[in-house]
């Protein structure tokens, strides 16, 4: 089941705003050049931001969410009628040829257990060609990210178009590792509604992941910092390999 903020429609209209400046898709569209992507998956694509800019470059794309107030935001953006939008999860991702999918932001991280991950590799394997890319982030453990957001509390506020100003709050809620929970509140100043939004990530560990993208039959090309956030998270570029082993 999405997280309210994106599957609840008067916070799926706000994501975008609070979101702010989306330095990681330069790096994702440089990376579809890299490997020579013409057909792309995007996995988790949310509110379609790198949908778009792909689609954008000449690219077939497929952006795959299952949130609906998401993809319908997605829908509305400029240039979204040249991308194909599907609702449904990673383990429900089309058999498609494609060359190359992609999971950004926290998508890696929603799979909490071994299964669910397994279960997201295996749909993204079967969307993509013999011999074709997926790539994707997460967070890096030793990094700590959770104590960085516990510092940050303060009350960010946005003016939405066509939708007023906007508070939204912070609250770390559990550090229980490998997963971290953590909640949003927006309150709509028009009309004084509350919304909440309760998320938990899995940080797992760069072994962990090599060990369950080789039995899923991708093999790690290279893991990279990403641009934007230097030292604070892997992306791994793999190719689909072998046939898993399942």
């Amino acid at each position: 089941m999405p997280d309210a903020i994106f599957a609840d429609p008067r916070l799926a209209a706000v994501y975008d705003v609070f979101d702010g400046d989306r330095g990681d898709l330069p790096a994702y569209l440089a990376i579809a050049d890299e490997v020579g992507a013409r057909r792309v998956v995007d996995v988790g694509c949310g509110t379609g931001s790198l949908a778009v800019v792909l689609a954008r470059s000449g690219r077939t794309v497929i952006g795959v969410d299952p949130a609906a107030a998401s993809l319908d935001v997605a829908r509305a953006k400029d240039g979204a009628a040249a991308v194909e939008w599907r609702l449904g999860d990673a383990g429900g991702v089309p058999a498609c040829g494609a060359d190359l999918a992609v999971m950004t932001g926290n998508v890696a991280q929603v799979f909490l257990t071994d299964d669910d991950w397994l279960a997201a590799l295996r749909g993204v394997r079967g969307a993509i060609r013999p011999g074709g890319h997926f790539v994707f982030e997460t967070r890096r453990p030793g990094f700590r990210a959770w104590e960085e957001w516990a510092a940050d509390t303060g009350t960010v506020i946005r003016d939405v178009q066509g939708v007023g100003p906007v508070e939204r709050t912070f609250a770390l809620t559990a550090v229980d590792l490998p997963l971290v929970s953590f909640r949003y509140a927006y309150r709509f100043r028009t009309d004084g509604a509350v919304l909440l939004s309760d998320s938990t990530l899995r940080f797992r560990e760069r072994d962990e992941i090599e060990t369950g993208l080789a039995a899923a039959g991708f093999q790690v090309l290279d893991v990279r910092e990403a641009p934007d956030r230097p030292g604070r998270e892997y992306v791994f570029i793999t190719r689909r390999g072998a046939a898993p082993r399942w």
